[in-house]
């Protein structure tokens, strides 16, 4: 039944529960209003008119809202439309209820602080200014028409401690604004941080690559996985060749930015399927999943013939960039571990062989 009349999408949900708030808030001030004109104190026709005109804006507010049209607007919670209705029909009100109108002081009070959810503090200020100047116009009208009734030397009065009331409320209610949004800025900027970490823990920061620890967890999950199912996946060492030359010649940074060129490069060559990790200093493990060993080794050559094609540029001058790989399909019972160790071996025997190939083991 809640999920019929408020709907299952939670932003629209919370929208249409503030606005049955405001709705309930103006049944509550129109029930005084009708028993103000049953007591005789408010002429009937006019409490009729406020009562029908009052709760059908709210009634139609929340049928926009729930039509799902109101996300057509800037404020899909309409707030600002919402409190400057209630703050005409409060005023309307204190027009018709003659010496009830003390009554009519705590709704434009509520009104305000609807603000502090959504609003900006200049907002909520602007319409506590709005209140005020909308109250002062109702009373000095008032005044003028119906002295008897409205007091000129009362009417004073209850514009000062409106007044006052108003613009404190509206000062409360911009702080409390102010530091709602401070708190979103401060929860936002630690979801930030909070990624940030979970990717430092999980990406090494110089290739962008799954590190170490991350490939491990993938290469359980295949494994578990292959274990169900019987398909079958490959692990691929990738040692990249000459590079403790490169560091030793050219400095480190020369080696970071082979490190970077040889993790885009073999990104932009492997299977979507598949996953590179960084394992280690210029080592580099590849999963391949679903594929055969000789199939397989097509794709690392493929990759390997890519890397030896490129010349990353270092410094004023380029290098030439090989590879050597050792691929190891997994076997059925076979631990994990020792399927890479077989891919460790492939890697020694391929640059036994005079590096830059590709050994199936």
């Amino acid at each position: 039944m809640l999920d019929r009349l408020l709907g299952q999408e939670p932003r629209q949900r919370i929208r249409l529960l503030r606005t049955s708030i405001a709705m309930l808030l103006m049944g509550a001030s129109a029930a005084g209003v009708l028993y103000l004109a049953w007591a005789g104190v408010t002429p009937r026709a006019q409490a009729l008119w406020w009562t029908l005109l009052t709760l059908g804006s709210f009634i139609g507010f929340f049928a926009l809202i729930r039509s799902g049209l109101n996300r057509r607007f800037a404020d899909p919670s309409l707030t600002v439309a919402q409190m400057v209705v209630a703050l005409l029909s409060s005023v309307w009100a204190y027009a018709i209820v003659g010496p009830g109108r003390g009554a009519v002081f705590p709704t434009p009070i509520v009104v305000l602080m609807f603000g502090m959810y959504s609003l900006r503090p200049r907002t909520v200020q602007r319409l506590a200014w709005l209140a005020i100047a909308l109250f002062g116009a109702t009373m000095t009208t008032m005044a003028l028409r119906d002295p008897a009734v409205y007091a000129p030397r009362i009417e004073v009065v209850h514009f000062f401690v409106l007044s006052v009331m108003l613009l404190a409320v509206g000062t409360l209610a911009g702080q409390l604004s102010r530091l709602r949004q401070r708190l979103r800025s401060q929860k936002a900027e630690l979801v930030k941080a909070l990624e940030r970490i979970q990717d430092l823990a999980t990406r090494d920061e110089l290739t962008g690559l799954i590190n170490r620890r991350s490939m491990q967890e993938v290469l359980q999950l295949e494994h578990q996985r292959c274990v169900r199912s019987g398909h079958p996946f490959c692990v691929v060492m990738v040692d990249l060749d000459h590079f403790k030359h490169i560091n030793d010649t050219l400095g480190h940074a020369a080696g970071d930015a082979v490190l970077r060129a040889f993790a885009a490069e073999a990104r932009a060559v492997i299977r979507v399927s598949d996953v590179l990790g960084r394992w280690g200093g210029e080592e580099f493990l590849l999963l391949m999943t679903d594929t055969r060993g000789w199939l397989a080794r097509q794709g690392v050559e493929r990759l390997r013939e890519r890397v030896a094609a490129l010349h990353p540029a270092v410094g004023a001058s380029s290098l030439q960039l090989t590879l050597s790989a050792g691929l190891a399909e997994h076997r059925a019972g076979e631990p994990l571990a020792d399927t890479i160790a077989r891919a460790d071996q492939a890697v020694y025997a391929a640059k036994a062989q005079g590096r830059n190939r590709v050994v199936l083991m």
